[in-house]
């Protein structure tokens, strides 16, 4: 590639790297800012629910909003908002400022995310060009999630601002870089304006549906209102489907949904998400509630997760140009079964030795499946619905996550907290790869992936293309 390319690909990597390493570093430093502001579990709950119900209730907006309004000029903007509203949730000095702050930063990075996924698709050709490009940024995604947690560790020492004024320096950094280097591809845009009432049918009910995943977190919380939420959600998304066979401008062209590949791609990337959240949670209660480490130590132990940050975008591409997609996304979830599997006996007494080679597997994890996981989700899409493809992805991820972190805290619930609710929680992220495991061994005999239906771009050849 030449240096251009390298620097559009370095600027699109430190935006995605951006939203991972955010959520991560807030995850370690809640228990720092409880203690300041005096918050109440309820409230502090909701600073880590309002990031998921702003990214996961307008995701699928985002997705087609890049495409129809140019992926560079949205990237851009909810770039410059993300900063704004990161930096605003540093000054807060109560806990719906918290709130507020976080809601927004999340609907930023629902619009941020697909279109700069779309940006890395569309600047790089098909074929062992965007492979390899699509490595370096999966493995930048992935070393923003494990290397948040050091991060946030080394920063909530210092003060927990720091974990919303960090991301302000780089976001700064990232967007002046970005107006330099960046550029759309000049290709045609979907013809047509917003199918509007699609727009507001599916945002409601992704807002709906992530509401409803936090309420599961409490599930003697008034259960009649939450299988409410959940009906009200599914009776939305029936209207949406019925808006959008009938729009001559669909929001979501629904032929795109009749890939089973894709189908499995999103469903992997879900029960991943939801496995590898679940896990972190767990983690952080362990290693300092129970076992009373600080958040710089806790940081630190997860260290060796970020080795994917090194190999996803050295060790990956290779491995997808030999064997496919679809046997090195298997052996990666495989690896994240196994060591939820080795965590299992979970005990107070445990060195650090014991548990270095499941965190190593879970790094292996990362590196081996996140890559795999993007690539596969845009292959074979045309290109005015690249931005549509990755709204898709990064909205079965984000409620994945949000799942995981719901399922692990009902389980721990109800097998009484302490230890032996950790130990329990700990069967769901391992049941949630297992599944996944499974789910993409279905498709280890197909010898191609036409992603949509209809595609208007022929599929490629290269072995990328067997998920």
């Amino acid at each position: 590639m030449t240096g251009r390319a390298w620097g559009v690909l370095l600027v699109l990597c430190g935006a995605i790297f951006l939203e991972g390493i955010d959520v991560a570093m807030l995850n370690v430093a809640l228990p720092s800012i409880r203690a300041d502001l005096g918050l109440s579990t309820g409230v502090l709950s909701g600073v880590v629910s309002a990031y998921v119900l702003g990214y996961g209730g307008f995701m699928l907006l985002g997705g087609r909003a890049a495409d129809l309004l140019g992926h560079r000029r949205m990237f851009l903007l909810w770039l410059t908002i993300f900063l704004v509203f990161s930096g605003l949730g540093g000054f807060a000095t109560e806990g719906w400022m918290l709130l507020v702050a976080r809601f927004v930063t999340g609907v930023a990075a629902a619009f941020m995310a697909p279109a700069g996924l779309a940006l890395i698709t569309s600047n790089f050709p098909e074929g062992p060009s965007r492979t390899k490009a699509l490595g370096v940024y999966a493995g930048t995604a992935a070393g923003g999630f494990s290397l948040g947690l050091v991060a946030g560790g080394v920063l909530a020492s210092f003060g927990w601002r720091w974990v919303f004024f960090a991301p302000v320096i780089l976001a700064a950094v990232i967007l002046v870089a970005a107006m330099l280097l960046v550029r759309d591809t000049g290709g045609d845009r979907p013809r047509g304006g917003f199918d509007l009432s699609g727009a507001f049918t599916i945002t409601a009910a992704m807002l709906l549906l992530a509401y409803g995943v936090v309420r599961l977190e409490r599930p003697g919380d008034g259960p009649a209102l939450t299988a409410g939420v959940f009906v009200a959600a599914f009776l939305l998304l029936g209207a949406f489907v019925a808006i959008e066979r009938r729009s001559s401008s669909p929001l979501v062209r629904l032929g795109i949904l009749r890939s089973a590949p894709l189908v499995r791609v999103n469903a992997a990337a879900l029960l991943f998400m939801l496995a590898f959240a679940g896990f972190q949670f767990v983690a952080t209660l362990y290693f300092q509630e129970l076992r009373g480490w600080s958040t710089l130590q806790t940081g630190l132990a997860m260290l060796v997760i970020g080795i994917d940050t090194v190999l996803a975008p050295t060790l990956t591409p290779r491995l997808v140009n030999r064997f496919g997609n679809a046997k090195v996304l298997f052996g990666g979830i495989v690896c994240a079964a196994v060591g939820y599997l080795l965590l299992l006996p979970l005990s107070m007494d445990w060195t650090y030795a014991a548990m270095l080679p499941a965190l190593f597997l879970l790094g292996m994890s990362f590196a081996l499946s996140y890559g795999p996981l993007t690539m596969a989700a845009t292959e074979g899409i045309a290109e005015d619905e690249q931005g549509l493809a990755g709204g898709l992805l990064y909205t079965a991820i984000q409620f994945g996550m949000a799942l995981g972190l719901s399922a692990v805290t009902a389980v721990s619930a109800a097998a009484g907290g302490g230890l032996e609710g950790l130990r329990a929680a700990l069967v769901v992220p391992l049941a949630a790869a297992v599944l996944g495991a499974l789910i993409v061994a279905s498709g280890l005999r197909s010898s191609s992936a036409t992603p949509g239906e209809p595609v208007r771009d022929a599929p490629s050849e290269h072995p990328a293309t067997t998920v």
